[in-house]
């Protein structure tokens, strides 16, 4: 049986004097599951770990993510993170800083419930 995507949550973090790529990932997770919230688990007495969770990251640099660490971030299921090529830089000529922006996008997948839903 397929896994069908059950939610799919958008985040925006940022490093503004530290060019940290990771630091700026790491927000943008948080700031997409912190955005959501589950109840679907507890109506339907599912466990939080039968749900995969897929997080596509996007830097400037997406080399410079370390994405398994990023995994750990996820508070529950079983997540894999991606670095893909995206979001942007923002320079502020006048003090050479760089400001990091990273997007993230959070999607949470379940066995199909079909059978746990029916029509009134």
């Amino acid at each position: 049986m397929m896994d069908q995507r059950m939610i799919v949550e958008m985040g925006m973090g940022n490093d503004l004097h530290g060019m940290d790529y990771q630091k700026a990932a790491a927000r943008a997770i948080e700031d997409a599951f912190r955005h959501s919230t589950l109840p679907i688990f507890g109506s339907l007495n599912i466990s939080t770990d039968e749900m995969r969770v897929q997080v596509t990251v996007g830097v400037q640099e997406p080399d410079k993510l370390d994405t398994v660490a990023l995994a750990k971030l996820l508070p529950r299921g079983n997540a894999t993170v991606v670095a893909v090529f995206g979001s942007h830089n923002v320079q502020n000529d006048e003090t050479g800083e760089t400001a990091i922006i990273a997007t993230a996008a959070v999607e949470a997948f379940l066995l199909s419930q079909s059978t746990n839903w029916r029509a009134l």
